[in-house]
């Protein structure tokens, strides 16, 4: 059986869920915290999966880096190119930004680019888009 660690990251940004039929579908923000669950078939010379400084370096800085005070936006969005014309911190994503696809994409595209020159692969993110409320991919 392989072993498992996770890491959290925090990140604030913004999104709009195109096409939502209620309030999702105006401008707003989240403090996103995101579960990183890596995984190893076997332990390294320190008996760990990988050291969580090496998560912090790549995944985090990857989230820290690319969404962390910014707004994502569906690269489909009729408002993307008014939203890019007022705000360089606008960033198009291949896909409509609900938590589910966002952890999907961190574990299907993110993922294994990031993790590719070590021994562990990203099999599950979680996505807190509020205390109350997340969304899980599993690879």
């Amino acid at each position: 059986m392989p072993f498992q660690i996770t890491r959290k990251h925090e990140i604030h940004c913004g999104h709009r869920v195109c096409g939502h039929e209620g309030k999702c579908r105006n401008l707003h923000g989240h403090a996103y915290v995101i579960h990183f669950t890596c995984e190893a078939h076997s332990l390294d010379p320190l008996d760990r999966v990988i050291d969580f400084g090496v998560i912090k370096s790549l995944l985090c800085q990857w989230l820290e880096d690319k969404w962390d005070h910014r707004m994502l936006i569906w690269e489909q969005d009729p408002l993307l190119e008014a939203l890019q014309a007022i705000d360089h911190s606008v960033v198009a994503v291949p896909f409509n930004p609900t938590a589910e696809n966002m952890a999907a994409h961190l574990v299907t595209h993110v993922g294994p680019d990031l993790l590719a020159d070590t021994s562990v692969r990203l099999v599950r993110v979680q996505v807190d888009e509020t205390s109350k409320c997340s969304a899980t991919f599993y690879a």
